[in-house]
């Protein structure tokens, strides 16, 4: 190679030398930037996870310490004196508060659930619960119309928890002294695939008890068991 082309390609090289000096100059805080924001948002992250896990553990020592308190209404208070983080965490809280009141104030347990049942901010697997433990509380003050109103709505939806509905339909049935439509419940139920064995042996008692004949029983859904208990 001759010493003109040596030349023209070291100058090539400063050239580009240069140009790369430039716009790292010009642009290079716009790498700078995307690395402090990869490594900052990654800390945010942790953080955040961090804030998160202590915040569910400082709810449940929480929830703990108030169940552990000797009284029930003690225990009542306690709960409702706790913060909960959220609508669904305050749900859960809200179940437990009215287990506590439902053996010496039913009727302030019916209303607590009820009131959860009405909101439209938590999950409806919180709602349909709170519903139903509501028109299954002794001395809860609603009337046999009022329960029903309640569970119609809720036997329109899926799995166990439908069935559930529809037995406390049956006995409110009983209640009101429509017997045949118990029944047609009852068999209902008992014939449904979805019935777990308590369930079933639940409304076959009935069916025994009010003198009529054991339907035909399918199996049950297998894993479906712990839910009718």
């Amino acid at each position: 190679m001759s010493n003109t082309d040596t030349f023209i390609d070291e100058v090539t090289e400063e050239v580009r030398r240069d140009r790369l000096f430039a716009l790292m100059r010009r642009y290079g805080w716009i790498a700078v930037l995307a690395i402090l924001m990869l490594v900052g948002g990654a800390a945010w992250n942790e953080w955040r996870k961090a804030q998160d896990q202590a915040a569910a553990q400082a709810l449940g020592d929480a929830v703990l310490a108030a169940l552990a308190t000797e009284d029930r209404s003690a225990r009542a208070a306690a709960l409702d004196a706790i913060e909960a983080p959220g609508a669904q965490a305050g749900s859960v809280i809200a179940l437990l508060a009215a287990a506590e009141e439902a053996a010496d104030t039913p009727e302030a347990a019916a209303t607590r659930l009820l009131a959860l049942a009405d909101r439209s901010d938590v999950d409806a697997v919180y709602r349909n619960i709170a519903t139903l433990k509501a028109v299954m509380l002794p001395g809860s003050g609603l009337d046999a119309e009022a329960r029903r109103g309640r569970l119609n709505g809720l036997a329109l939806s899926g799995g166990v928890l439908r069935l559930l509905a529809e037995e406390q339909l049956a006995l409110i049935d009983l209640e009101t002294g429509n017997r045949d439509a118990a029944l047609e419940r009852l068999g209902a139920i008992a014939s449904d695939a979805e019935a777990t064995m308590g369930l079933r042996r639940r409304v076959t008692q009935v069916i025994v008890a009010l003198g009529e004949d054991m339907p035909d029983l399918p199996e049950p859904v297998t894993g479906a068991e712990s839910l009718g208990e």
